[in-house]
């Protein structure tokens, strides 16, 4: 009878070994894979986010990511959603907005080319390019959406050019030049495209004061 309980036990140590790494993902949830992923962004770098080491930093086997995402593009797309979510809305000019959009996308590193690669294949939301439509709605542009788009397009390649000068420093990549600052007059220059996209706009409609 000692002989069958002891077979018993390994063979119950034996099934829960094996089917751990199947069970770990329910540890955790879709945010917080999300969350360490963006975190790790910060960290390594886009080109070494792999499902593989977002699944080593939440203690789980690859596969259990699945669970929550259905592919890396899609855990992708829910990064640049998240990247983009911090853009306000409201009533501040349409070059205002553009800088909202650059500075979202300057609070993670390789945030522009992520949110540019994702943009590209059409997933993940449109918030960025909704916010850019409505500021130049709101300041008279008549083909506000195309513009809104022209405008996200350049703000997505100019941040990443940013980026990717900024990275090239870093490692010394950069020719050597008497500019300590490699990315000087990159603001003006962002300046100058955006409103030469946007066209010509109008001040926004003051609404009329409620008569006392």
């Amino acid at each position: 009878m000692r002989r069958d309980l002891n077979t018993v036990h390994l063979n119950v140590v034996h099934y829960n070994r094996r089917m751990a790494p199947e069970t770990n993902h329910a540890r955790h949830d879709r945010d917080s894979v999300a969350r360490s992923a963006l975190a790790l962004l910060d960290e390594v770098g886009l080109a070494d986010l792999s499902m593989r080491r977002i699944a080593a930093r939440l203690d789980l086997q690859p596969s259990a990511l699945y669970w929550h995402f259905a592919s890396k593009q899609e855990l992708l797309a829910e990064l640049a959603d998240r990247i983009t979510a911090s853009i306000p809305r409201g009533s501040a000019g349409v070059l205002a907005t553009a800088r909202a959009v650059r500075d979202a996308l300057f609070a993670y590193r390789d945030g522009a080319e992520l949110v540019l690669s994702t943009y590209a294949l059409q997933l993940g939301s449109s918030h960025a390019q909704s916010v850019l439509t409505e500021a130049l709605g709101a300041h008279g542009a008549t083909d506000a959406a195309d513009r809104g788009a022209a405008i996200l397009h350049f703000v997505l390649g100019h941040a990443t050019l940013v980026q990717q000068r900024m990275h090239a420093d870093s490692h010394g990549a950069l020719p050597v030049a008497a500019e300590t600052d490699v990315t000087a007059g990159l603001d003006r220059i962002f300046d100058l495209g955006v409103i030469a996209l946007a066209g010509t706009l109008t001040a926004p409609a003051t609404p009329p004061r409620a008569r006392v």
